[in-house]
């Protein structure tokens, strides 16, 4: 599950305001910053979070000993 940590630093890597992760996402600014501040949120509300996150080319990286995390995804090649 993602946490408002890795919301807040994909934002920042995609330089996205709060407002445009709502209107990506279809949720209101209100939820991100809910969400972003530590509050609970709905899996469903952090699944469209995610699919926002990763349409714009975001990869979310879990807690495996280093800490949680974001990252750019690796362009997928297209075979022609």
């Amino acid at each position: 599950m993602i946490t408002g940590d890795q919301i807040r630093m994909a934002r920042a890597a995609l330089k996205w305001g709060v407002r445009d992760l709502a209107k990506n996402a279809n949720i209101t600014p209100a939820t991100v910053t809910r969400i972003e501040a530590g509050r609970s949120s709905h899996a469903s509300t952090l699944e469209v979070i995610r699919i926002a996150f990763e349409n714009a080319g975001v990869e979310f990286i879990s807690e495996n000993g280093g800490g949680a995390g974001v990252r750019f995804a690796k362009p997928q090649t297209k075979l022609g």
